[in-house]
């Protein structure tokens, strides 16, 4: 993660937190909570790590019984809501507080997650209980479904996905998603657009491990409301990148009137923070209007010298019958902190409808 987001704990931060903190709520030694904070090792610390760090910090303040120490995390997050503060990243400690000291206390932990959940996402705090009990949990995430706050009923998606990015997978939900379809039945029409974004979310996850399970529920959803076709429509992207026929054929993505007349590329040289530039021109044979969806996919260059693809969505558009459609397009190769390009050959082709050009090769520069 980047360097930008890890110096939100920084030393106003704190003070922040010192100040909310009322000491009916606890005692704390200011000066010795900073000086244990801000040491040469936390200097070396990301994101993630701070988290850990601020959490095993808090520790040595709190209650030593987590039943104790539970009902002070929910103090101190009626507090932080109360402040107005808007840091909800960096009070993401006070989950990771519960995840790491909590574990062996389910009902206590479970009544923290419902609190500070709903001013700072407990989504990967909740998952090591799911994975140590998880019938237990699976009954508790279909009440979170059902809860009157949007964010614990995001909580209850968000939280069961079983490939949540920057977080343990779930074994168990990753080889039968149906334990989880409850939980997504409840929120598929939530007033909520987060909760349902996450529901697609949850949804993209299952298609790469259970591809049918989820164009079984596309079958299931369709046309209930816009907002399940949109939830859908989210939920089936990795699919429709990857061409699969069944979800192309769902959307009308034929491509056998189709033809790619010309691709090229126009900077066969590319300087790291530059941009490649390519046209393409593609013709509707068919005598009827058709749906197009217009991908490219790219090949970056590795460290070890092999290739690793993306694909990129350019646009879904109407091409009306017997017409051709030509686009340029242009991709950044700026310099960002959460990537890192490597010189030397790249590839390129374009996709539209599933059907793929030639493949193309274009040289990366520093």
């Amino acid at each position: 993660m980047s360097t930008l987001f890890k110096n939100l704990f920084d030393r106003p931060f704190y003070n922040l937190f010192l100040d909310i903190v009322h000491p009916e709520v606890i005692q704390f030694d200011r000066e010795l909570f900073l000086k244990m904070i801000f040491t040469q090792e936390f200097e070396q610390l990301e994101l993630k790590e701070r988290m850990t760090y601020t959490a095993k910090v808090l520790h040595k303040f709190m209650p030593a019984d987590f039943d104790a120490a539970s009902e002070v995390l929910i103090s101190m997050n009626k507090l932080i809501q109360a402040s107005g503060s808007k840091s909800l990243l960096g009070f993401m400690f006070l989950p990771e507080y519960i995840s790491m000291y909590g574990l062996d206390n389910l009902k206590s932990s479970v009544k923290a997650m419902e609190a500070v959940t709903q001013f700072t996402s407990c989504e990967f705090a909740v998952r090591p209980f799911i994975l140590k009990y998880e019938s237990e949990m699976l009954v508790q995430l279909k009440k979170w479904s059902k809860h009157k706050n949007n964010r614990v009923r995001r909580l209850a998606s968000e939280g069961s996905r079983p490939r949540l990015p920057w977080s343990v997978a779930l074994p168990s939900f990753k080889k039968n998603p149906h334990l989880i379809l409850p939980i997504l039945e409840n929120l598929k029409q939530d007033s909520c657009e987060i909760v349902r974004r996450s529901v697609a979310n949850s949804l993209n996850d299952i298609s790469k491990d259970n591809p049918n399970v989820v164009i079984e529920i596309a079958e299931k959803w369709r046309g209930i409301s816009k907002e399940t076709d949109s939830i859908i429509k989210h939920g089936l992207r990795t699919l429709l990148k990857s061409s699969h026929p069944v979800v192309l054929n769902y959307y009308n993505l034929t491509s056998e009137q189709l033809m790619i007349n010309s691709f090229e590329i126009n900077t066969p040289i590319v300087k790291i923070g530059d941009y490649l530039e390519f046209q393409l021109s593609v013709t509707n044979q068919s005598s009827k209007n058709q749906l197009f969806r217009i991908e490219y996919c790219l090949f970056f260059r590795k460290k070890n010298g092999e290739n690793s693809m993306k694909v990129y969505k350019i646009s879904e558009r109407d091409c009306k019958a017997n017409s051709t459609i030509t686009m340029t397009k242009k991709h950044s190769f700026r310099i960002i902190t959460t990537k890192v390009f490597y010189p030397g050959e790249h590839q390129l082709k374009v996709k539209i409808n599933g059907k793929e050009s030639d493949l193309k090769r274009f040289l990366l520069i520093e």
